[in-house]
């Protein structure tokens, strides 16, 4: 196995030998003896000096800052993963991915939403928007059109805490959360969007957020009083997207031992299999 500053050496290379001036708005002057762009104009390209840029790509023990490694990710075109890439080489943490993700929810992924028989699933981004839903979360929880981000409607469907007996106690570790979320990112406009509109219309959310409590995700049970059927109790299990790490999927899962499979039945008659 190489040591990291070889594989720095040989990444660069690679990256700067795949473009072309023409590529990167440069014009081409004189003859060229390998492909590429040559390490001056990656230089111009990030602005940094030409004997700098020379002892990183000679993978030369020097000291490297973010500001500068996305230049040089700009400047060779590096994909999310190159980046990320590029940053471990240089022995930083990459940062998270401050940039609002519009990605258009795969068939695959909406056809497991609905897939989901035994209760409600929700697909959320980091900011806890939600992403898509099926109709058993719509069903169970109240959510409607209106319901956008979770903390938001956590806060403000009147519905939905009408059936949260625990909301109460509840109600701190999910800001807690929140906040340990935020803290990766705390200058991320959709961030700051979801926590001032939310202060705007919630002075519980308000009072909690100033207490600066940090916590993680440790809802694994939910516990609902339905005003239709009654009480319904599910574990709820949170799982990473692969393809976008932004993602969280949440599946509620009726707890055994509890009569809420039964319930489910009731409130959600086309889904016959939630009794299997």
């Amino acid at each position: 196995m190489q040591h990291p500053r070889a594989q720095l050496r040989d990444f660069l290379r690679a990256c700067r030998a795949r473009l072309t001036p023409a590529d990167v708005g440069m014009a081409s002057a004189g003859r060229r003896r390998t492909p590429g762009l040559r390490r001056e104009e990656v230089a111009e390209l990030a602005g940094v000096g030409v004997s700098w840029y020379t002892w990183l790509e000679q993978g030369r023990n020097i000291n490297v800052s973010p500001t500068v490694l996305d230049a040089i990710s700009r400047a060779l075109r590096l994909s999310a993963p190159e980046r990320v890439h590029l940053y471990l080489l240089t022995g930083l943490n990459p940062p998270r991915d401050g940039r609002i993700q519009r990605a258009t929810v795969p068939t695959e992924l909406l056809n497991l939403l609905d897939a989901w028989r035994s209760g409600p699933a929700l697909l959320q981004d980091k900011y806890w928007n939600i992403v898509a839903s099926n109709d058993a979360a719509r069903t169970v929880f109240g959510y409607d059109d209106t319901d956008r981000n979770c903390l938001i409607s956590f806060f403000t469907n009147a519905r939905y805490r009408s059936m949260y007996e625990q909301w109460v106690s509840v109600a701190p570790s999910v800001v807690a959360a929140f906040r340990a979320d935020v803290a990766y990112a705390p200058d991320d406009p959709e961030y700051i969007r979801v926590i001032d509109d939310l202060s705007v219309i919630s002075p519980e959310f308000t009072e909690l957020w100033t207490q600066h409590e940090v916590g993680g995700r440790a809802q694994t049970v939910k516990a609902l009083h339905h005003p239709d059927v009654g009480d319904l109790v599910f574990d709820k299990t949170t799982l990473s997207v692969a393809d976008n790490p932004n993602w969280r999927l949440e599946l509620y899962n009726p707890r055994p031992a509890t009569d809420t499979r039964k319930r489910l039945a009731q409130l959600l008659p086309g889904r016959h299999d939630v009794l299997a």
